[in-house]
């Protein structure tokens, strides 16, 4: 007999932050985390500015995530 693999591939979620305005990102991140089961991905693209600002949303709630990609940042 062979080995049998079960494979699994998990849907990820993304929330693309290219082209909104700095003013809408804390209510759309918010959103986006706060209604979707993880895991999950914001594509924040290269703006240190758009990263700080989802990370200041997810810290005010508490939520873990990795930067793998120093321009999306993924939550597990």
């Amino acid at each position: 007999m062979g080995i049998k693999y079960d494979i699994w591939l998990a849907v990820i979620k993304e929330l693309d932050l290219h082209k909104v305005r700095h003013s809408e990102v804390d209510r759309l991140v918010e959103n986006f985390v706060l209604l979707n089961e993880t895991p999950m991905r914001i594509i924040t693209g290269n703006s240190d500015t758009m990263r700080g600002l989802v990370i200041k949303v997810l810290d005010k709630h508490d939520i873990q995530y990795e930067r793998f990609v120093s321009s999306h940042i993924t939550i597990l």
